[in-house]
This record gives structure tokens, sequence and C-alpha cells, in this order.
């Protein structure tokens, strides 16, 4: 399974760390766990994270002091982690720069959805100009060959991502993630039945090409 990204996870709660670490990597996250403050702004340096989920009370150097640092050099995505909420107005302000934040207690599932939802935010989907396809983000229209196509909301989202992509293999997850609120209980099956749609619907007005291809035990992709 092709990872999703690098999470740097700053926390000095051993159990809690290990939940979330469990959490991240069931949802094909690569994760680095440090306990101590002081080794923070170093990894981020050298080990290059996709996103910083960050505790607020760290030894050594605490997440807000961590977070002003980092900002001085990088605009990497920072998700803090606080069990003091009368914080969270200058954890999100212009103060420190932090881009989403989690009040403990927490579900790991909602980290896990957080962390997700914030490297969406940084890592749109852009679709590359090519002959086939005219995609309109703004008024959501799509036509291929010079057809129109009526697609629904999530039809337009995976071809989108397809079409921002080529060549590259998306699991059924993956697709899920761009698709639907991550907190929605959803089947990865959805994706086949949404993949399947969009497939008929192209073909109506391509029949001699199978643009979207099967990939036996990970997922799909569009081949231009």
């Amino acid at each position: 399974m092709t990872p999703q990204g690098l999470i740097l996870l700053a926390e000095d709660e051993p159990k809690i760390a290990g939940i979330l670490v469990d959490y991240l990597k069931a949802n094909h996250f690569e994760t680095i766990w440090l306990e101590d403050g002081l080794a923070v702004v170093d990894a981020v340096k050298t080990q290059k994270p996709d996103l910083v989920l960050l505790d607020l009370m760290l030894p050594g150097k605490n997440g807000m002091q961590i977070c002003r640092e980092l900002r001085t050099f990088t605009n990497i995505p920072i998700v803090m982690v606080t069990a003091r909420v009368e914080e969270v107005d200058r954890l999100l302000g212009l103060e420190l720069g932090a881009d989403d934040y989690i009040c403990k207690p927490f579900s790991p599932r909602e980290v896990v959805a957080r962390v997700k939802a914030v490297l969406r935010r940084f890592q749109p989907d852009t679709p590359k100009p090519h002959s086939l396809f005219n995609l309109n983000e703004e008024s959501r229209q799509v036509s291929v060959n010079g057809h129109s196509l009526t697609l629904t909301p999530n039809e337009f989202n995976i071809l989108k991502t397809f079409l921002a992509n080529p060549g590259r293999v998306f699991s059924r997850d993956q697709l899920l993630d761009r698709i639907y609120d991550s907190f929605k209980e959803v089947t990865d099956r959805t994706i086949d039945s949404h993949v399947k749609n969009l497939r008929k619907k192209i073909s109506k007005v391509m029949p001699d090409k199978d643009l979207i291809v099967s990939v036996y035990g990970v997922g799909y992709k569009m081949e231009l």
C-alpha cells in the first residue's frame, strides 16, 4: 500500500502516542514519534515530514515554542494537541500559525480525520490540461471530446483526482478521503460503484477507450 504521507508525532505520553501511531499506520501513514520537544525542530529539518502533530505540553520545549520556531523556516502543516481550551485562540492565531487543533480527550479516529483534512487543504488536486477532457471546477461541468457529461458530485471529484494524477494508482481508501467527510462511515466498496458509473458515462461518448483501469488488489488509475 502506498503511504499517504509522513507524520511527525510529538507526544510525551507513551500510551496516547502508541494509540495514535497505530491508527495512523492503519490509515497508511508513516510516522515518526518524538517524546522530547527539543528534538522536534531538527527532526522537521532532516526528515521533512508532511505534517506535524504537536502536543502543547512537551518536556524540553513546549508546543508553542516549537510552532513559533518552525514558522521561521517552513509552512509545513501543524496540528496542535491541547488539553488547555483557553489556549485555542492563540494556537490558531497569527502569533503561532498552527493550522488546526484537537482538544484532549479525543478520539484517535478524529485525529486521523483532522490530519487527512489538513493534508487535503495543503495538497489540492489540480487537473492537468489535456485534449480529451475539459473540466470546469467553478461550474462543476465536464466534457469529453466535446460531449458534456452529467456527473454526481462524487463522480466529479473522482474524475478530478484522476485527471490531476494521470497514471497514479489510487486505493479505494485514498479515493474515499477525497470525496467524503472523514467522519462519515462509508465502506470502501462504495468507490467501486462510483467508478463503475463514471466508466459507463465516459464510455457512452468514447466507446472505443477504457480510460479508468482497475489495478488488481490495489485500486484504480486513469491512463490518458
